[in-house]
C-alpha cells in the first residue's frame, strides 16, 4: 500500500464510470446508516465476522466484536463488520477440510474489495483461522488475527473433562465395552459446556499459537479461555491495534516471511501441536511463494524438544497453559533458536518483545528447554516407497514400542469399507498388524475427513488394545493420539502407491530413519498399477468441481495450485 492512496470510505470505488459520483453515492448510503459525516471522514477498519449458528466454538463472536468495535472508534476508526464463511467443525459434510479454501477466497476477496484501510479477522474453529491468514496474505491489507480463545475444561465426578481428547479416550472404552451407554451419554453431555474451541492442544490452539509467533495476532492473545475478561480486553485491543495498521500500513507481506514462517515450526514442534497445522502453515506460506520442506520439518525436529506438558500429548489444558505463562514462556525457551529480527503486528520485533521482563512460568505445565517434557519435537515426517512425497506422525501422542515396527497390511479400500467391516467379529487382523485406509485423501471424493484415526477394531479393543500402526492419505483431529501416519502423499485416488497396497502385503515403519516403506517388489507393483480401474469422474459442476480440479495433495498444503504465489523454497 503506498502512502498516498485513499483512506476510509475513498478507498477502492465502485465502478459507474464516474469516481466523483460513486463517491457521492457511498457516502449517501452510508449515511443510511446514521454516521455522521464527520464519523464517515474516519479510516475504516473491517471485521471479518465469522459467527454462526451453526459454530458453536464461534458462538461468543457477538460480544469480542463489541469489543473490537470499542478499540477502533476510541482509536478513532469506523468499525464497520461483515459476514464471511464459518466452517464449524462437526456441522460440516464430507469435512470442513473441503471448504477450508473456499473461506479462504472469500475471506480475501471481501477484504480486497471492500474499503478497508486494515481488518481485524476474528475466528476460531478449526479451518477458520487458516483461511482468514491464507486471505489475508494473499489480500495484503494490514490485518490483524483475533482469536476465539479455548473453551474451559469441565470437572465431572472428580475428574476434569475437555473436547475433544477425552471425548475419543472415553469413545474407545464405550466401544471396548467397559463403559456402558447412560455413562457415555452423561459424559457427553459434560465435554464441551462454554463457548471457544477445543480445551486441548487441538488444531485450533495450535493455529492460535502459530498465528501469534508468525507476528500476526496480539502478543499474549494465543491461550486466553474464551470466557475470561481478558479475551474481551485483547479484542478491543485488536481493534485498536488495527487503526495503528492502518497509519503504519504495515501489509502482511513483511511479517510472514520464511523466518517467522520457520519460527511457527518450531513453536508447533515445541508444544505438541496438531498434524492438521503443517498442512495449514504450509498453505498460508504458500501465498507468499514460500515452500514448507518436510525434510527441512525433521531438521527443526530433531532440534525442537516438546516443552508443554498438554493433552493430547500430556495431561494438562489449554487454560493450564495460559495461566502457566502461554505462547510467551514457550518462545522464551526457543529464544536462542528462533529469528529475532521477524516483525509482527505490533510494529515491534520478536527480540524487542521477548527482552521485556518475562512473567510467572509454571514448570508444571511449559517446562524448560534444559529439562523438555520431550526431548525431540511432536511431529516427524516419513518418506519412503509407500510416501515419495512424505507423510506425518505425531510421535510426541504415539506409542514408542511401535516406532521400529514391521507388519501386515490389513487394507480398507475406502471410508465405506472402513465403517461395514472394522467391526465384524471375523475380520482377519492382530495387534501386530499395520491397518491401512486408501482413499481419504484431497481428491478422493471426501475432501481428506479426519478419518485417520481408525477405530481399533472391537474385538481388538474388547481384549484390551489401545494401539496400533494406522496410515492413511486422511488427516486426523488434533485433539487424536495413536501411532498413525497421515497425509501419505501422493494420495491414493492419484496413483500413489498407497492406493496398490493389498491385504497380507509387509510394511516396515521406523521413526528413527523417517521411512515408512511396502515391502513388494517393483515389479508387482507395476502389474498392480496397470490393473487399477480407471479414477471415476469427479463433480461436474459447483464448488466441489472447482476443488477437485484444483487441490493439491498434502505436502502443499491442500491449497488451490492458481492460489498460491511463486517465489522462492524454503
Amino acid at each position: 500500500m503506498s502512502t498516498d492512496e485513499p483512506t476510509g470510505l475513498k478507498r477502492g470505488l465502485t465502478n459507474y464510470g464516474d469516481f466523483d459520483f460513486s463517491l457521492y453515492l457511498r457516502r449517501s448510503f452510508a449515511g443510511s446508516m446514521g454516521y455522521s459525516k464527520a464519523m464517515l471522514e474516519r479510516p475504516v477498519i473491517g471485521i471479518a465476522n465469522s459467527a454462526s449458528g451453526l459454530n458453536n466454538c464461534h458462538r461468543h463472536f457477538p460480544e469480542l466484536i463489541e469489543a473490537v468495535k470499542r478499540g477502533v472508534l476510541a482509536a478513532g476508526g469506523l468499525p464497520l463488520d461483515f459476514p464471511t464463511i464459518s466452517l464449524g467443525e462437526v456441522y460440516l459434510s464430507p469435512t470442513s477440510m473441503m471448504y477450508r479454501n473456499l473461506m479462504a477466497i472469500d475471506t480475501e476477496e471481501m477484504v480486497r474489495a471492500q474499503p478497508l484501510d486494515a481488518v481485524v479477522l476474528v475466528g476460531g474453529c478449526d479451518k477458520t483461522v487458516p483461511a482468514q491468514l491464507m486471505g489475508a496474505v494473499s489480500a495484503n491489507v494490514p490485518a490483524v488475527q483475533l482469536l476465539a480463545g479455548p473453551m474451559m475444561a469441565m470437572r465431572f465426578e472428580g475428574e476434569r473433562l475437555g473436547a475433544c481428547t477425552d471425548c475419543r479416550r472415553f469413545w474407545g472404552q464405550y466401544r471396548a465395552g467397559t463403559i456402558d451407554k447412560p455413562r457415555i451419554q452423561s459424559i457427553e453431555g459434560n465435554l464441551a459446556v462454554t463457548a471457544g474451541t477445543c480445551a486441548v492442544m487441538g488444531t485450533a490452539s495450535t493455529m492460535a499459537c502459530i498465528a501469534e509467533t508468525l507476528g500476526m495476532a496480539l502478543p499474549g492473545s494465543a491461550a486466553i479461555p474464551a470466557v475470561h475478561a481478558d479475551r474481551l480486553r485483547a479484542a478491543e485491543a485488536s481493534g485498536a491495534l488495527a487503526m495503528q495498521l492502518a497509519r503504519t500500513k504495515l501489509t502482511p507481506d513483511r511479517i510472514v516471511t520464511e523466518k517467522s514462517v520457520e519460527n511457527a515450526l518450531r513453536m508447533l514442534l515445541a508444544v505438541g501441536g496438531s498434524t492438521n497445522a503443517i498442512i495449514h502453515l504450509t498453505a498460508i506460506a504458500g501465498r507468499r511463494g514460500i515452500d514448507i520442506s518436510l525434510k527441512r520439518l525433521n531438521e527443526l525436529s530433531d532440534s525442537t524438544p516438546v516443552l508443554v506438558d498438554l493433552k493430547p500429548t500430556g495431561q494438562f489444558y489449554m487454560e493450564d497453559f495460559h495461566a502457566a505463562g502461554g505462547v510467551g514462556a514457550v518462545l522464551r525457551e526457543l529464544k536462542p533458536l528462533l529469528h529475532l529480527d521477524c516483525m509482527s503486528v505490533t510494529g515491534e520485533t520478536l527480540g524487542e518483545r521477548l527482552a521485556r521482563p518475562a512473567g510467572y512460568v509454571d514448570r508444571n505445565v511449559i517446562r524448560s528447554h534444559g529439562e523438555p517434557f520431550l526431548p525431540y519435537g511432536g511431529l516427524v515426517a516419513l518418506f519412503g516407497s509407500l510416501a515419495p512425497d512424505g507423510a506425518i506422525l505425531k510421535r510426541s501422542a504415539a506409542n514408542p514400542k511401535l516406532f521400529e515396527t514391521e507388519g501386515r497390511a490389513v487394507v480398507f479400500s475406502s471410508l465405506e469399507d472402513l465403517s461395514q467391516r472394522i467391526d465384524d467379529p471375523n475380520l482377519d487382523v492382530t495387534p501386530q498388524d499395520f491397518m491401512v485406509l486408501q482413499n481419504a485423501g484431497p481428491k478422493s471424493g471426501s475432501g481428506m475427513p479426519e478419518a485417520g484415526y481408525l477405530p481399533i477394531p472391537s474385538k481388538l479393543a474388547r481384549a484390551g488394545l489401545k494401539d496400533m500402526v494406522r496410515i492413511s492419505d486422511a488427516r486426523m483431529s488434533g485433539t487424536a493420539f495413536g501411532t498413525i501416519v497421515l497425509h501419505v502423499a501422493p494420495e491414493a485416488a492419484t496413483g500413489g502407491p498407497l492406493g496398490l497396497v493389498r491385504n497380507g502385503d509387509r510394511i516396515r515403519l521406523s521413526v528413527r530413519d523417517r521411512r515408512i516403506d511396502l515391502l513388494v517388489a517393483e515389479d508387482e507393483l507395476g502389474r498392480r498399477r496397470a490393473t487399477l480401474p480407471p479414477r471415476p469422474p469427479g463433480p461436474a459442476r459447483g464448488y466441489r468441481k472447482l476443488y477437485d480440479d484444483h487441490v493439491l495433495q498434502a505436502d502443499k498444503g491442500c491449497d488451490f495450485d492458481f492460489l498460491r504465489a511463486t517465489r522462492g523454497i524454503f
